[in-house]
């Protein structure tokens, strides 16, 4: 028999993918490691597509089992509506039937029933248009929780004789609690809008308010980011703090995503000042250059994919240019600032700049005739 093996530690590359999956969930690539011919596949661009869609949107469509519950909800509707009436107006048909239980319980059957219809339409003419996995099964629960929360109220009046005595002090509790738990409810809905909406997801790098970072949990009352800069460093480099808000926050507060499923880049610029009797085309070709290796031909053919994509939206996609683009400014201190402007993925713009400023910096020690840098004692 032979020996009990030792479980293999994971590789570096397998607890670098157990890391994302835990930050971004296991069903989510990151946009760095999606290759360009799986960008459109990918379901948070599907699902922003369909958000930003102004035209040729799929109407919902009930399925031959959605039809015959609405069948059968109608039939059972007009039969306990047709009894209901019957025992209220005592017709002589329902006379062995009449009893205050009788019609109690037919009406809470009839309640019922329009109960259960109204969930099935919303999840299928609503929740089921989201192209999202996670938020339809959030979203579906939710359904079914408040479902049963109400057919659960309804069974009590066939119980209690005084229903809507019990429902008034329901009316009442329901009220007092409301006014007491006013701001765990807001952020309770506005978990809610989050999951229909998607302002942001896990994975995105937004701002809110006076806070940036990373989100790495979107609970049902608050939300955490992992901050990106803040009070103690600048650029956009993570500070080692976590900021939690709470969810109802999204419904008053503008919301800054820099991780757009249809275009997950910002633009950022590195700027030098040099003389007027600079060799401003070296400069524009030195810039551009070097912009260049450092973006790389990958993200270049990503990028090209995503224009495709912004053209089926409102965006103007003419405004998109995948390759680094340099330009000159009149500096108000009688210089020229020469900017180089690039495209980058948010969580890599801090890490791009400081290579691309030293590249750009050993290529003006390199090159001071042509570049002509400010020199100057006081500067």
């Amino acid at each position: 028999m032979s020996a009990r093996e030792e479980p293999r530690p994971p590789s570096d590359k397998e607890a670098r993918k157990e890391a994302r999956d835990l930050r971004v969930g296991p069903d989510r690539v990151e946009i760095e490691e999606a290759r360009p011919e799986e960008i459109k596949d990918r379901e948070d661009v599907r699902e922003a597509l369909r958000q930003t869609a102004t035209e040729g949107r799929a109407r919902p469509v009930a399925h031959a089992s959605d039809r015959i519950f609405f069948a059968v909800s109608a039939v059972l509707a007009l039969a306990l509506g047709a009894a209901y009436f019957g025992l209220v107006r005592q017709i002589d048909l329902f006379d062995p039937f009449n009893s205050p239980v009788a019609r109690r319980s037919t009406l809470a059957a009839l309640l019922i029933v329009g109960v259960l219809a109204i969930h099935r339409v919303v999840s299928i003419f609503l929740v089921s248009q989201l192209e999202s996995a996670v938020s339809k099964y959030n979203l579906k629960r939710i359904l079914r929780l408040v479902a049963g929360i109400l057919v659960v109220v309804i069974g009590f009046t066939v119980l209690f004789v005084n229903w809507k005595t019990m429902i008034a002090s329901l009316g009442l509790i329901s009220l007092v609690l409301g006014l007491a738990l006013q701001a765990p409810l807001t952020s309770f809905f506005g978990w809610v809008y989050i999951l229909a909406k998607s302002p942001y997801r896990v994975g995105d790098r937004i701002e809110i308010d006076d806070a940036t970072g990373d989100v790495i949990d979107v609970g049902y009352l608050d939300t955490t980011l992992w901050e990106v800069g803040g009070k103690y460093i600048s650029g956009d480099h993570p500070s080692g703090r976590i900021i939690k808000f709470p969810n109802s926050k999204v419904l008053n507060t503008t919301v800054y995503n820099y991780s757009w499923a249809l275009f997950p880049y910002i633009w950022n610029e590195v700027k030098f000042q040099v003389a007027y009797t600079a060799d401003f085309g070296f400069i524009a070709r030195a810039l551009e250059e070097e912009a260049q290796k450092e973006i790389g031909e990958k993200m270049i053919r990503r990028i090209e994919v995503f224009r495709e994509l912004l053209a089926r939206t409102p965006v103007d996609q003419l405004n998109v240019h995948e390759r680094p683009n340099v330009f000159f400014r009149v500096n108000d201190n009688t210089w020229i600032d020469a900017r180089v402007r690039y495209l980058v993925s948010p969580r890599n713009a801090g890490a791009v700049k400081t290579r691309l400023t030293r590249a750009l910096l050993k290529k003006i020690q390199e090159n001071p005739e042509q570049f002509r840098v400010p020199n100057d004692n006081n500067r």
